[in-house]
């Protein structure tokens, strides 16, 4: 029997993938101003950035980078636990600690690794991790990962949690859960979540990587907003490459659950840690963060003038009330040949396609920034009106 060539597999996946029009393709981002950026020599408004607070190239950052890599050097040169890491990292802990509301922080690489870091580090093989269906991929794929049985809830549903969690009370049980989700824009129902949690005994996990910095008091997140305390919600995930404009992540809770970590999350303890210039870079958004009211303001005005000419136009936009605005299409066909279209009227609107989202729920992820003007959004708004005139129209709010 011959063996299967598993790189002649990948690129038979490869090219299915073509032939049903879902490939991806990388472009590169030649130059970068503001909310244009410039591509195959041709500049376009963005609205596909995480940069909801605008603050990226914020010279406050750009100048805490620059000190820190003079200070510092660039890598950090060995994971945290051996020698990497820095006052720095020490530093940006305990403001993002502070900020949230919590005993105790942990930075991790990215967003995905702080996920499979928590769910590493907490369950065991057959125990159970109760999930929402549309998750993001890191928590899924960490439940996995562990061996745990994973058990998904229909979107939003609590009656459907309810019943996955009534199943898991012979094991321990980690409830996770998006608080933004990042292909819809919604926002979960934490409280009840919480309750859940309480009910069942099960540890609730919450990722707040698109409500940093966005939501609640000082922009410390969807908890804050939720006036959840730490007690409900003893896990925090979120990132700083959203709203925060650098890079990394942090896992936040008790002392208790910030040592564990230490010593049992394989991402973490083999992993060189973020270069101290980053962590700088970050300290200095954290900081600016918590004072961006008037940012935050801006933002609020451009999701409110954005979804209220998309219902004039009536566009069929998800429910959302944050930076993320899904404008639904259908079929992936149709939301890559709008994409294009928005493409060369000046702007930048990727089409978000299976398997990112379900066969039939392709979209355009309409991404809102501070740095938006209400020119821009004007221009997008009347980009979109004139190809809904064109093609057949897409009305009502799904």
């Amino acid at each position: 029997m011959s063996r299967t060539d598993l790189i002649q597999r990948l690129a038979q996946r490869q090219s299915e993938r073509a032939r049903n029009g879902l490939l991806r393709r990388l472009r590169t981002v030649e130059a970068i101003d503001s909310t244009t950026i410039i591509l195959a020599g041709q500049r376009l408004c963005s609205f596909a950035s995480n940069d909801y607070l605008g603050l990226a190239a914020h010279p406050d950052l750009r100048q805490a980078l620059i000190e820190a890599a003079r200070d510092w050097g660039v890598g950090a040169t060995a994971a945290h636990l051996l020698g990497g890491h820095r006052a720095v990292h020490a530093e940006l802990e305990e403001e993002l600690a502070d900020w949230t509301g919590r005993e105790r922080a942990l930075l991790f690489s990215t967003g995905f690794m702080a996920n499979l870091g928590v769910t590493d580090a907490l369950l065991k093989y057959g125990e159970s991790c109760v999930q929402d269906r549309l998750n993001h991929a890191s928590l899924l794929d960490g439940a996995r990962l562990s061996g745990a049985h994973l058990k998904r809830y229909p979107h939003l549903d609590m009656d459907g949690a309810a019943r996955q969690l009534a199943r898991s009370t012979a094991t321990p049980t980690l409830l996770a859960s998006d608080a933004v989700f990042s292909m819809d824009g919604d926002i979960a129902p934490l409280s009840q979540l919480a309750d859940l949690g309480a009910r069942y005994q099960a540890t609730l996990l919450i990722d707040d990587a698109h409500g940093l910095g966005v939501l609640g008091e000082q922009g410390a997140g969807s908890l804050i907003a939720a006036g959840l305390p730490a007690t409900q919600v003893p896990i925090l995930m979120a990132t700083l490459g959203k709203a925060l404009g650098v890079c990394g992540a942090f896992v936040a809770g008790s002392a208790e659950l910030i040592e564990g970590l230490g010593q049992f999350s394989r991402p973490y303890i083999y992993t060189t840690a973020m270069p101290p210039a980053l962590a700088a870079a970050s300290l200095a958004a954290v900081r600016l963060a918590r004072g961006a009211d008037e940012r935050r303001e801006n933002l609020q005005r451009r999701i409110t003038q954005f979804r209220h000419g998309a219902q004039q136009l009536g566009l069929a936009l998800l429910d959302s009330s944050t930076p993320i605005q899904p404008l639904w299409v259908g079929e992936a066909a149709t939301a890559l040949a709008w994409s294009q279209a928005l493409e060369k009227a000046g702007f930048y609107v990727p089409a978000i396609r299976p398997p990112t989202v379900a066969v039939g729920q392709a979209r355009l992820r309409v991404a809102l920034s501070a740095q938006h003007d209400y020119t821009e959004v004007e221009q997008l708004l009347d980009a979109l009106a004139d190809l809904a005139r064109s093609t057949a129209p897409l009305t009502g709010e799904n």
